[in-house]
């Protein structure tokens, strides 16, 4: 081969690294592990199901034992397409080249959920003074560290406003899904734990008993909805093909049954898909960012002027997503 020829081959393998995402016939689902897989899996295969069907894709579920699982696997191509909350969302956007594009919506109409704290119902606990006490008698369950109601609501609003480390507040602190939290509850294996109002409202309908022995302690701000987040790396015509296909999803514009379709949501508990993008993610980003400020203006060890410049700078960066999120205010009306 002259050199020419080698420099001709050299730049077509460039080009082709360098090129659009090739096409594929396969997706992966991520699923995050709000409860067992056991529970999850019947709820999912046939919304799948119908993906497959719709699109041409094969399309697979990809569970995890926990919410990085799904974000490390799309991070290297093991997962195309994703459920997440809000906050494994933001993960997923920043380190493993995703994008939101569509947003769950809550089949009773409510605009979000929220995060909650539970406590047995026969608890002495009655309110948030009462848990952060912090004389290391009490076990405290809290989320996923990915998760946006399990973790870092009750982190933002809970502890770091109150300039509080779980850790060094309770007997123990364990991290665990909603169900895992809720169940611990009440049985009385933790007593206090994270949760929110929709894996709440699934323990009071598929375990009521359990649910009698549990009570509120606290209910955090509205929580967006869940995104959908696909993948960069997927091309355009799968992208669009994925796209077209949930958010038309239950609606009058669905290529299957829509009435069925609707009823397979209502097992999700959500109504049909509403269109997203990353700017859903916001109120989120200002929630990691106050959560920042309030653990280090609890942190007594850091040098007072690096503590100063720190907060500084990440005061900021939330005073930008604050800007971002009334301009999209004023831009739709709202």
């Amino acid at each position: 081969m002259n050199f020419f020829s080698k420099a001709l081959a050299a730049a077509a393998v460039t080009l082709s690294l360098a090129g659009p995402a090739l096409a594929q016939d396969t997706i992966n689902f991520g699923i995050i592990s709000t409860e067992s897989q056991q529970n999850l899996r019947p709820k999912w295969e046939p919304f799948l199901k119908d993906m497959e069907e719709q699109t041409g894709l094969t399309v697979k579920p990809f569970f995890a034992s926990d919410y990085a699982g799904v974000i490390e696997g799309m991070r290297f191509g093991k997962v195309q397409v994703a459920w997440f909350g809000n906050k494994s969302a933001m993960e997923a956007v920043d380190r493993a080249d995703g994008e939101i594009f569509a947003q769950t919506v809550d089949a009773s109409g409510n605009p979000g959920y929220w995060s909650l704290i539970l406590v047995p119902a026969d608890s002495k606990l009655t309110s948030l003074d009462d848990l952060l006490k912090c004389d290391k008698t009490l076990n405290f369950g809290l989320g996923d560290p990915n998760s946006t109601s399990g973790y870092l609501v009750p982190m933002t609003f809970v502890f770091a406003q109150n300039g509080i480390d779980p850790k060094q507040c309770f007997k123990t602190v364990t991290n665990a899904n909603h169900e895992t939290n809720a169940m611990a509850v009440a049985n009385g294996q933790v007593d206090a734990a994270s949760n929110n109002t929709e894996n709440l409202a699934l323990i009071e309908k598929n375990q009521p008993e359990a649910f009698k022995r549990i009570k509120i302690l606290w209910k955090s701000p509205l929580i967006p909805s869940d995104p959908l987040v696909i993948s960069k790396k997927v091309d355009a015509d799968t992208r669009q093909k994925i796209s077209d296909f949930v958010l038309n999803y239950g609606t009058e514009n669905s290529k299957g049954d829509a009435a069925k379709e609707k009823e397979i949501l209502a097992g999700l508990e959500w109504a049909p898909f509403k269109k997203s993008n990353d700017d859903q993610l916001l109120p989120i980003r200002v929630m990691e960012v106050s959560k920042k400020i309030g653990q280090l203006q609890a942190d007594d060890k850091m040098d007072e002027a690096a503590k100063k410049a720190e907060i500084e700078k990440l005061e900021a960066e939330k005073a930008e997503y604050q800007k971002k999120i009334e301009a999209n205010e004023t831009k739709s009306g709202a």
